[in-house]
């Protein structure tokens, strides 16, 4: 039956007349429970807390043994922060009537606020044995929020599953089961949980979901999907679980059937950001890099300022040996950060085939600086002025490298390349004979700077003598 909003403004106007007339000492005038509940409200809708609370105190000097009175003045004196004389109005309220749930509710609140978690847990824990049904399950989710704030995660977890062992379909609970079992690592538990569950309740897509994720969540991708499908049966439109499953397919490396998952959830839900990514980094990882562009670039128009796009686009075109549209890119990427290294490693790369040296060695010379032990920078960075013929820079660098990153063995073969155009071949062959011991799978890094070296009989004579060694 629908209320008449006119009746109501009707109905607490005449009873705001009756209340002033009581508290003018109007001695005719009878209001009962329900009638100051209704005034109490109404003053606390207009945030008036103070004409509220007199109006409780008012309404308990006539109904001093009324629980209900009691609780609804210690909620007023919680919101303005009277927390001490808000528990002892609880103790007494409790005297009168212990099956309030709001009764334990406010007690928690209070002591929370006093930071007494100890003391509110207790009172929930208590309380949650005296109650069955709806509102033992609300006790419930007031424990585990209790936990949350305190950082006790396990034993969110805990409270969740317990409301599920007393009411397996509930949405809350199923919802909130399935962050904190990713959270907390609890999958096997999760697992088990809704197995149960679905035993009971075949039809519950969210039961089905969760444990897909619970299975995600331990790499078991194949039992993943299958769980995930079970809860698309369900309800077709379930966006999340096509989501899921294009990540559980993409760690599988299986690109073609992520990219029709995806696509599904673009489908069924507003246009993400992260979708376009993901099924642009499935079209790159296929070689498809045209779509894969097409793709950054919808994720790009959602996010404009996101300059891993335009990186993600860049490296597209590089694969297709597309340098100069690369570097139009990684420069939109470098406007945005500046100081990213892989930005810089790859624009040093861009500028290295374009022929423009100069230009290569600043970006490329930034890339180290920013990340001084990524050994693919100094890499980069060592080839550009090998290239150049900047030989003495390129020495000076490959030592600043190997004290950076604690004598990797590539750069003793650098080191062997460039002493050997400096004509330095005495040292050169010391070096070369130090990095065949140290790394020898790294020998045609060595014979990529310079292939003409395999013409300097030493060189091959060292090399036949390692292999034969070997």
């Amino acid at each position: 039956m629908k209320t008449d909003p006119y009746h109501d403004r009707e109905s607490i106007t005449e009873l705001l007349k009756q209340y002033n007339n009581l508290r003018n000492g109007a001695n005719s005038i009878f209001l009962d429970e329900e009638a100051f509940e209704k005034i109490i409200d109404y003053f606390d809708d207009q945030d008036d807390l103070g004409r509220a609370l007199e109006a409780a105190e008012t309404a308990i000097e006539y109904y001093p043994y009324s629980g209900a009175l009691l609780i609804r003045k210690a909620d007023l004196l919680l919101a303005t922060r009277k927390y001490n004389e808000a528990l002892q109005m609880l103790e007494r309220a409790e005297l009168f009537d212990s099956t309030d749930i709001n009764l334990f509710i406010l007690k928690t609140d209070a002591y929370l606020a006093m930071d007494m978690q100890e003391k509110a847990v207790d009172v929930l824990e208590q309380a949650i044995h005296s109650f069955e049904g709806n509102e033992k399950i609300e006790l419930l989710f007031e424990l585990a929020d209790v936990y949350d704030d305190y950082e006790e995660f396990d034993k969110v977890f805990d409270c969740l599953k317990v409301i599920l062992e007393e009411d397996p379909t509930n949405e809350e609970a199923l919802y909130k089961i399935c962050f904190w079992t990713d959270f907390t690592g609890r999958n096997e538990e999760s697992i088990r949980l809704h197995l149960e569950i679905i035993d009971e309740h075949p039809y519950s897509e969210l039961a089905w979901f969760n444990l897909a994720a619970a299975y995600q969540g331990l790499k078991l991708y194949e039992k993943a999907i299958d769980a995930y499908l079970y809860a698309i049966v369900i309800d077709e439109k379930f966006d999340y679980a096509y989501r899921n499953i294009g990540d559980a397919y993409i760690r599988l490396r299986k690109y073609k059937e992520a990219i029709e998952a995806l696509e599904k959830v673009l489908e069924l839900s507003k246009p993400e950001e992260v979708i376009y990514e993901a099924i642009g980094h499935c079209y790159d990882r296929l070689k498809n890099f045209a779509q894969a562009r097409f793709h950054y670039r919808k994720a790009l128009h959602l996010n404009p300022d996101e300059s891993k796009l335009h990186y993600k686009i860049a490296c597209t075109y590089y694969n297709e040996g597309q340098w100069a549209s690369a570097a139009k890119q990684l420069e939109s990427a470098l406007k945005i950060h500046r100081l990213q290294a892989e930005y810089n490693l790859l624009m040093g790369e861009c500028k290295l085939q374009l022929n423009e040296l100069k230009e290569a060695v600043q970006y490329l010379s930034t890339a180290v600086r920013v990340r001084p032990r990524n050994i693919s920078g100094w890499e980069a960075l060592i080839r550009c002025l090998y290239s150049a013929e900047f030989y003495t820079e390129a020495k000076q660098q490959t030592l600043a490298a190997l004290e950076h990153t604690n004598n990797k063995a590539i750069f003793y073969y650098y080191l062997s390349a460039i002493l050997f155009a400096m004509n330095k071949s005495k040292e050169a062959l010391l070096y070369l004979q130090k990095a065949l011991s140290s790394a020898p799978k790294h020998l045609k890094k060595f014979i990529q700077l310079n292939p003409s070296i395999l013409q300097n009989s030493l060189v091959v004579d060292i090399i036949a003598e390692h292999k034969k060694n070997r």
